[in-house]
């Protein structure tokens, strides 16, 4: 790592553990959460089918929606509020909202695409469907809650949208889809600005409808991650020291700096909101590079998979299986430590990753209500 980055990074860490000291000054009754795989608690599962085993073994003891052996980040910041795991809003099934709920579904862009799930991979819950599904549920959830019994208890209160945290995980498949469709890297990059401008109208929609507290992730290092690095031939030079792939990078730090100029730019525009911007990248590249110093064996190596440098085949997942000689055994098999992995299925991190991520950047919640 440069040397000057280095020295940033340290005391970006120092001063979030100095701010640990401090209690807790901000409280925050419910969650609504915008985003992709990243954050999905089992919306992409509740419309197309469950993600299946092993995912959710290392801490639901069964699949539970989310694309990880455990706990992603936004339940780990649930957990930081004493709140409830956020139900997926397109789950029906044992879904409790009273706390907030989730909208964001596992492929989801910020800019709608032109493609089907099945075409792409990506899912047709871009964000600003996301937005359309929140609004549908502030109003009717009020509605239908007014009729008492069961339904009170269920749905959240009409004071709660007003003090609630708005959180966004949400531009990693705008990059790789344009990256997928065989765009350059400069293509992509000259893409961002529109990209961003669907962000920030997503964020005043929520604000007129009385969000007030907004804390924003940027989007992580793709280039570390086997699902991008094996899509097309790399060439070695394009390579860095760590094994990550250096254009890539670049082009999420470019995204990240516009998004950042995204956020001061709603900070003046949105007068009574508090804007937390989170930099999850550097915590996510940290990790990556520095991956044994922090107690794991396994950096860019995929924990679930099958073959490959990385363990990881495009068209042999986590989870998959055949039949041999009558019995059904995995090929896409879990690894035996998944705690000493960073990365779990070639797109996704462990939960052992999501929690090493949210301690550094959990001191921020604190401050999550303090306007900037």
């Amino acid at each position: 790592m440069n040397p000057i980055l280095s020295s940033l990074f340290a005391l970006s860490l120092f001063s979030s553990l100095s701010s640990s000291t401090h209690a807790h000054q901000c409280h925050f009754p419910a969650i609504f959460n915008f985003g992709d795989s990243n954050s999905d608690t089992g919306g992409l599962s509740a419309a197309f089918g469950q993600a299946g085993p092993p995912h959710g073994s290392s801490f639901f003891g069964s699949p539970a929606g989310r694309y990880c052996d455990g706990r992603l980040v936004i339940d780990f910041i649930a957990e930081s509020l004493g709140l409830p795991y956020l139900s997926a809003f397109l789950d029906s099934v044992g879904s409790n909202f009273s706390h907030g709920a989730n909208f964001a579904t596992a492929g989801s862009p910020i800019r709608a695409l032109n493609s089907t799930l099945r075409q792409s991979g990506f899912s047709p819950f871009s964000l600003d469907v996301q937005f359309v599904q929140f609004y549908n549920f502030h109003n009717r959830s009020q509605t239908v809650r007014s009729r008492g019994g069961i339904y009170k208890t269920m749905l959240p209160e009409s004071d709660i949208f007003s003090q609630a945290l708005y959180t966004f995980d949400i531009g990693q498949n705008d990059l790789t889809a344009g990256y997928f469709a065989n765009k350059t890297v400069e293509q992509v990059e000259t893409e961002a600005p529109e990209i961003i401008s669907q962000f920030k109208n997503a964020i005043k929609n929520v604000y007129g409808q009385g969000g007030r507290y907004f804390w924003i992730h940027n989007t992580g290092p793709i280039g570390c991650l086997a699902y991008v690095i094996e899509r097309f031939p790399i060439k070695e030079s394009d390579f860095d020291s760590h094994g990550c792939v250096s254009s890539l990078n670049h082009l999420a730090q470019q995204f990240n700096y516009a998004l950042k100029k995204a956020v001061i730019e709603l900070r003046n525009s949105l007068p009574e909101a508090a804007i937390s911007y989170i930099d999850v990248y550097s915590v996510k590249h940290e990790l990556f590079v520095h991956a044994q110093g922090h107690g794991f064996k396994r950096s860019l190596v995929s924990c679930c998979g099958h073959g490959g440098k990385y363990n990881y085949n495009k068209g042999i997942g986590c989870g998959m299986k055949k039949i041999v000689k009558g019995k059904e055994v995995y090929i896409g098999k879990p690894c035996d430590e998944p705690d000493k992995a960073v990365v779990w299925d070639g797109v996704h991190f462990t939960q052992a990753a999501n929690k090493f991520i949210f301690d550094k950047i959990a001191p921020r919640l604190s401050m999550a209500c303090q306007r900037q």
